[in-house]
């Protein structure tokens, strides 16, 4: 059976946020989340702010995680001091029966995306799990790091980096923000990225 990838999310700070400002991300984020996979019933939104998705691999899993910590930082209300982020628990198994949707799906990776997310503490913002103990105590050091580094990413800097994993480069995503390349290759060496890069693929490397 085929090892997929489960993510299992939730929005940070999402109700502290003005009723028409929750709805408008809601439905941008559906929006961003069905247009990731091919299978657009792999992709829900639940219980208002929460998420969960179903990627074909590790690697998937783990940049479209980054990539939503970014998605959600980059549409925080700074002038009223609402900082948005988000959790994600990913899970890497077997998936045992697909449902009409995502959310009546099971499964090994289903059993350790959702059992970790509820076993999330405050300053994790990513955590990752498959069924072997010994990678799972790996990553977890590797990612004592890396939860570091998405915690102290500003807007600035997770609006390119979100970019970069979109796969555009320096001079496209100043074009978009309307800043200068300059200032977005300050905005990666400022936030890390030349640092984290490689652990993504790294991490994705160890449970594949």
């Amino acid at each position: 059976m085929k090892t997929l990838a489960v993510i299992t999310g939730d929005i940070i700070n999402f109700t502290k946020l003005p009723a028409e400002r929750r709805k408008a991300l809601i439905e941008d984020t559906e929006y961003l989340l069905k247009n990731w996979i091919s299978k657009k019933a792999n992709a829900e939104i639940f219980r208002g702010d929460s998420y969960q998705v179903l990627f074909e691999d590790a690697l998937s899993a783990i940049t479209k995680s980054i990539q939503l910590v970014c998605w959600f930082k980059k549409h925080s209300d700074e002038e009223n001091s609402i900082y948005l982020s988000t959790r994600i628990s990913i899970g890497i198994g077997e998936v045992s029966y697909h449902g009409k949707n995502v959310l009546n799906s099971d499964g090994e990776a289903f059993h350790l995306s959702g059992r970790n997310f509820d076993a999330m503490k405050e300053d994790q913002y990513l955590s990752i799990h498959t069924k072997d103990p010994q990678k799972n105590a790996t990553i977890e050091i590797i990612l004592n790091f890396v939860n570091k580094y998405l915690g102290n990413w500003n807007k600035g800097q997770a609006e390119v980096i979100f970019w970069q994993l979109e796969g555009k480069n320096q001079q496209e995503i100043a074009k978009m923000l309307s800043i200068s390349q300059p200032s977005v290759n300050s905005r990666l060496k400022t936030a890390g990225w030349k640092e984290l890069e490689p652990t993504i693929a790294h991490i994705a490397s160890l449970v594949q």
